[in-house]
């Protein structure tokens, strides 16, 4: 179980020093609840989702936690130098002794694409360039290439990966074939960003078979301990409750989404609240709520490594951080049969009460006339006659 945090940070007005440690704060929080991963965005534009560098959260978080592992979703490769992008790994990668993992996509936003410089129709082919290049490069090779903007030559690392061979590393899916294919290309992981919309959770399956025939075809192969699905949850302890705690955000949401994103929240596949809640991919409930989604989830792409809960701040923070502990508390356990062993000992127990403790009444009773009878034996008067008596207290 793990999160992905673009993060969604609302109002525009609220103050940005305390969203940024906020976010910090709540993977501390998840690391205690004992969540297995967190995954952070690169966003530069809009004005919501303001952590430009998810390597810097990494960083910071993996300082003040024990456990959790901590991944970039992603590194917008089109606008990085792929050999400093591949220094950063590595260095997050001793930092953090094997906890950081590393997500790379094309870049999300277009506002994003335009201040760099990178024309659209060629995002996908420079992430693909550069992820080869990085690839490469961690390795141990030594890379000569002209890469969109960036040149190298006789690039090398200098220092080699603390994870052998290389740290885990995945490739961003929404709706399009090419993340599949690249991660089958490499035989990586893959982030399924869009697995919550409608347009996303409709090819789950289709986009993990393009990714087998990839890795089919260039010698490699896929791990399904590797997929990890991206989609918002919120708990309460009614649905009504839940439903109550998040409409406010979403709406807020909405009013942002709608000025910024051609089509406004119909475009990720979400016309209203209304629809948002009756999404396949959305659950906002109950944990029984939650476990029938995963159930739904796991037959629809086939099964998968990891589900990761977008953290989308809909509801306030004690609410949110109530919704991650009846994940991990009541759900997980619940879809992973993790208790199992427990349910299987009490019916077992209770299968053979009467059978037990009528031996063990038995045994008692029988102990307590050995002792009766041995105290007349001896010529020493029975302890019911000098004291208390037996079975007082």
């Amino acid at each position: 179980m793990g999160v992905f945090t673009p993060p969604w940070l609302l109002p525009l007005t609220s103050d940005p020093t305390l969203a940024i440690r906020r976010e910090i704060d709540l993977i501390e929080f998840l690391d205690r609840l004992g969540y297995d991963e967190a995954w952070i965005g690169e966003h530069h534009s809009g004005g919501m989702e303001i952590i430009g560098s998810p390597e810097l959260i990494v960083a910071a978080a993996a300082e003040r936690t024990r456990r959790i592992r901590l991944g970039t979703g992603v590194i917008s490769l089109p606008f990085h130098h792929p050999l400093t992008v591949a220094d950063r790994i590595v260095q997050l990668d001793h930092q953090t002794r094997g906890r950081a993992m590393f997500g790379f996509g094309p870049g999300l936003l277009p506002g994003d694409a335009h201040m760099f410089g990178v024309p659209a129709r060629q995002q996908r082919a420079r992430m693909a360039e550069s992820l080869d290049i990085v690839i490469r490069l961690l390795d141990g090779g030594t890379v000569t290439r002209q890469a969109g903007p960036h040149t190298l030559r006789d690039a090398r690392l200098q220092l080699g990966p603390y994870t052998r061979p290389r740290p885990e590393l995945a490739v961003a899916s929404a709706v399009t074939p090419s993340g599949g294919r690249l991660a089958g290309r490499y035989g990586i992981g893959m982030l399924c960003l869009a697995a919550a919309t409608g347009p996303g959770y409709s090819v789950l399956d289709v986009n993990w078979a393009n990714a087998l025939a990839a890795a089919e075809e260039h010698g490699q192969v896929m791990d399904r301990s590797a997929l990890r699905l991206v989609a918002p949850f919120h708990l309460a302890p009614t649905r009504d409750q839940a439903i109550r705690e998040v409409e406010a955000g979403f709406r807020r949401w909405a009013r942002h989404a709608d000025r910024v994103i051609e089509g406004g929240t119909a475009t990720v596949g979400y016309a209203d609240f209304e629809s948002f809640l009756g999404s396949d991919g959305v659950t906002v409930g109950t944990p029984a709520d939650a476990v029938a989604a995963l159930a739904r989830y796991w037959d629809k792409s086939g099964g998968f490594g990891a589900i990761l809960n977008q953290i989308t701040h809909f509801a306030d923070d004690e609410a949110g951080r109530r919704s991650h502990l009846l994940l991990i508390d009541q759900v997980m356990p619940a879809f992973t049969a993790h208790c199992a062993p427990r349910l299987a000992s009490h019916d077992w127990s209770a299968a053979h009460r009467t059978t037990w403790f009528g031996d063990t009444f038995k045994a008692a009773e029988a102990e307590i006339r050995r002792h009766l009878d041995g105290g007349r034996a001896s010529g020493n008067p029975p302890e019911s006659e000098t004291g208390p008596g037996i079975g007082t207290t």
